[in-house]
């Protein structure tokens, strides 16, 4: 009898051969029960704020579950979790692929943690246009930092969300806060200039550049450069410190273009190795100063109001954009005007017009 036949399924032991029973049954019995038993928002809640980072990691995933059920669950919980929150830095950090982010993140976190400071990572992987798969592999590349006790590593993927974020990132935000995390960095899936949706939810926006790379032309465009409130010339290391420098001056250069801030800061140039934990420490004294400075001034409190709206006008719209395409008969009607637009009887425009009208 063929194997297909004789199994029902592709996971089977091969006969003639007796696996060693290695397993703890009290481990195995343990989590049995922890699997079985569902918890509720309260539950939950309780134990984020015990800094309990599995059941924190379980409730992100419900966050970021679009089932009803679990969607349910996850708005009880960051609604109890709100009062608890707001009170970390949160820091984006974002620049082009091969720019070095996860290693200047694992560095900056280590250093972080050394000063006792309880640091959280959201890391962003870009999800395949195609597949709608994702690596995650982002724990991989922060080998030591994956290992200490006092940072939170969470990878998710980004879905179809522009802008270098998930469509959940602002209430995993919420809920590593109220887990007792300092800080929070987000890394972005860095797309470029697009990348722009971090800065409605951080309060320092750190971008990473390369020099010799062609990054300097990039200089001189708006767009994702004055969202910044940081520059940083990373792998400004062996031959490569000439071209940093020089990358250092353009940059600065094209900052002056730029008006000031509304808050008064003046974003800063500055260059480091994160490969050799060079110019770290002197980042960190930076994204302090600017804190006070925006603290002193009340501009700090100021944009945190305006990135609520900002979420709440965007929350708006995506329930909107649900209802809309879920609605039966905009269903049935696009169809029929798909096929339409295909034979060129029509147009887009005039196929908006019809599909809106019908939720009047």
């Amino acid at each position: 009898m063929s194997n297909s036949k004789k199994h029902k399924t592709t996971l089977y032991e091969v006969e003639g051969v007796t696996p060693l029973d290695k397993t703890s049954r009290v481990s195995v019995e343990k989590i049995k029960k922890r699997r079985l038993k569902d918890l509720t928002a309260s539950e939950y809640v309780k134990k984020i704020f015990e800094g309990q980072v599995t059941s924190l990691s379980q409730a992100i995933t419900l966050v970021e579950s679009t089932n009803k059920k679990h969607q349910r669950i996850a708005q009880k919980i960051v609604k109890k979790c709100l009062p608890h929150s707001g009170n970390s830095i949160r820091i984006g950090i974002t620049g082009v692929p091969g720019v070095g982010k996860s290693t200047f993140i694992e560095t900056f976190g280590n250093h972080l943690t050394h000063a006792g400071i309880k640091v959280a990572v959201l890391a962003v992987d870009p999800s395949s246009s195609l597949n709608k798969g994702s690596i995650l592999g982002d724990k991989t590349r922060m080998e030591t930092l994956v290992r200490n006790p006092n940072v939170y590593i969470r990878p998710s993927a980004s879905g179809k969300t522009l802008g270098g974020v998930t469509k959940k990132t602002r209430e995993t935000i919420l809920l590593c806060e109220a887990a007792g995390f300092d800080v929070i960095l987000i890394e972005t899936v860095g797309v470029g200039q697009s990348e722009t949706a971090v800065h409605s939810m951080v309060d320092f926006f750190l971008l990473l550049k390369l020099a010799g790379a062609g990054d300097e032309l990039q200089g001189i465009k708006r767009g994702i450069i004055e969202m910044a409130d940081s520059i940083v010339i990373n792998k400004a290391d062996g031959d490569n410190i000439k071209f940093a420098k020089i990358a250092k001056n353009a940059f600065e250069n094209a900052l002056h273009l730029y008006p000031i801030k509304s808050n008064t800061w003046q974003p800063k140039v500055v260059i480091c190795s994160a490969l050799n934990d060079i110019g770290i420490l002197e980042i960190w004294q930076l994204i302090k100063n600017y804190i006070k400075v925006t603290k002193s001034n009340q501009s700090f409190d100021e944009k945190r109001k305006e990135q609520e709206q900002f979420w709440l006008y965007d929350a708006i719209n995506e329930q909107l954009n649900s209802q809309f395409y879920t609605d039966k008969k905009v269903k049935n009607e696009l169809e029929k005007q798909l096929q339409l637009l295909a034979q060129k009887k029509t147009t887009p425009y005039e196929v908006a017009s019809i599909l809106l009208n019908l939720k009047k």
